[in-house]
């Protein structure tokens, strides 16, 4: 079981990969932006196994929130999604920073496998 902060805006979204990651036993906190996911990040001191961010969001995007996590908490995986093109091009620039970058629209099965994935490296 890993403990697991997801950050998405859209509320349907989140509440989905939220319980989809659940059924494989993880321990998921969420946050509704960049900001709000920086935030439980330092409220939890950084202890997540894994940060699962979407890219496209209000106030902080997840790309600004890698680099911030990645600053504070240099040992965390992070992990992106996004379904824009154009959002998975900016994405392409962190390599070192997030270990992948999951398109829009994936199954759970794919979430799941990438994250079990992500949670092995």
């Amino acid at each position: 079981m890993a403990h697991i902060l997801l950050v998405d805006d859209e509320e349907g979204v989140r509440g989905f990969l939220k319980r989809g990651l659940e059924i494989d036993g993880h321990a998921v906190v969420t946050a509704v932006d960049g900001e709000d996911g920086l935030a439980r990040l330092d409220q939890h001191q950084g202890r997540f196994d894994l940060l699962l961010t979407d890219i496209r969001m209000p106030i902080m995007d997840g790309i600004a929130l890698a680099h911030a996590a990645k600053r504070s908490y240099p040992e965390l995986p992070i992990m992106l999604m996004t379904g824009f093109a154009d959002q998975r091009e900016r994405a392409s620039s962190l390599d070192g920073v997030v270990i992948d970058v999951l398109t829009k629209p994936f199954s759970l099965a794919e979430l799941r496998t990438s994250v079990r994935e992500a949670l092995n490296s």
